[in-house]
């Protein structure tokens, strides 16, 4: 940090460049973008991807509500689909069902730290025309589905590094694609639609015009910001192992609860960004408050996007389209989970869920 404030460059700059050949090298992808926010991150993917008004993209019911306000920033349409039961991913049936003439893309979540079967997706798709596959990889930076990395079977993959991530610079996201030309546009499209960023105006000591061929957004990452993620994407893959004991340990204290859990496959690398439980409809916001009241930090993990007062005035989408999604946002909750978290505090944790709330639970 000392030496970027000592640089010319407070902006996007040397130092991007360099975490973004790291990227390259982590994910095996051919090109990367940093990025200020997952959320502009995603807008300048759909403006790179010339989606807009008449355009349908299909997104999850069970998401944060990011992934449908892009859509919605654009001029575009969500098309909401449920997730499936057990896991709470989307699956390629049910994007099957969901496509129509005006879809453009879908945007698959990879929700908690678990990967959806994008591969499979991609061939479910139809032949004759181009569905791009956008993936929001907000929770699963350092994850794998049957050994690959996010963005290998998808058009655009989309990374968040907003303060609660595995990784983070605060506020911050990146893009990575194989696809020149989506590569082309992106880079243009993060910065206002301009042919050439702040560094590459003052190439060889002068200044060089530039142009603007489409509209963009303003989603370029600062090298102040950039320049604290280079060490934390060295060591990622270090943490795994911790964060997987600490979910083991309440796996091995709550399994025979009346709580519930996402059904994990047995062929994925899960980084166990968050650690949901659903505790049930009818006792979920008691149980919220008895938590909090005992200096246990918990959170929801999400409630269904279409439930939001926003989307539910705009597509009064019924629940029952949705159930899945709209019972399982009723009753999660997100328990405490990172690396640095004592088996003492879990444990204290797990006492009172044992002692004060499961019983409280329903069948």
């Amino acid at each position: 940090m000392a030496a970027v404030l000592s640089s010319p460059f407070l902006t996007s700059g040397p130092v991007c460049k360099e975490v973004e050949a790291q990227l390259n090298d982590y994910f095996g992808c051919k090109h990367s973008k940093l990025v200020n926010s997952w959320t502009n991150g995603a807008v300048a993917a759909l403006l790179a991807l010339d989606i807009g008004p008449g355009d349908e993209v299909i997104v999850p019911a069970m998401t944060f509500i990011a992934t449908a306000n892009v859509v919605e920033l654009v001029g575009a349409t969500p098309v909401f689909i449920d997730c499936d039961p057990e896991t709470l991913l989307v699956t390629p049936e049910l994007i099957k069902n969901a496509i129509t003439k005006k879809t453009k893309a879908i945007i698959p979540v990879h929700m908690y730290g678990q990967m959806c079967d994008v591969e499979s997706i991609k061939n479910s798709l139809p032949k004759d025309r181009k569905i791009y596959i956008i993936e929001d990889c907000a929770h699963t930076f350092e994850a794998k589905f049957n050994g690959d990395r996010p963005g290998k079977h998808s058009d655009i993959a989309i990374f968040s590094f907003y303060a609660t991530k595995n990784v983070t610079c605060g506020e911050g996201g990146a893009i990575i694609t194989n696809d020149k030309n989506i590569y082309e546009r992106v880079i243009q499209s993060v910065l206002h639609g301009m042919s050439a960023s702040a560094a590459d105006r003052f190439k060889e000591g002068k200044y060089n015009h530039w142009g603007m061929e489409y509209l963009g957004t303003k989603a370029n990452l600062p090298d102040l910001l950039a320049c604290l993620l280079p060490e934390q994407i060295k060591s990622i893959d270090s943490k795994i192992s911790i964060r997987e004991e600490k979910a083991q340990f309440y796996f091995s204290k709550l399994k025979n609860t009346k709580l519930r859990f996402p059904q994990e496959k047995s062929n994925i690398i899960h980084s166990r960004h968050l650690f949901p439980i659903g505790v049930g409809m009818q006792k979920r916001d008691e149980i919220l408050q008895i938590l909090s009241s005992k200096n246990i930090g918990v959170t929801v993990n999400y409630r269904a996007v279409p439930t939001m007062n926003f989307y539910k005035n705009k597509y009064s989408i019924p629940n029952e389209n949705i159930m899945n999604s709209f019972l399982w946002g009723e009753e999660t909750i997100s328990l405490p989970l990172f690396p640095d978290i004592t088996f003492n505090e879990q444990d204290y944790i797990v006492k009172v869920l044992l002692d004060d709330l499961i019983p409280m639970i329903g069948n």
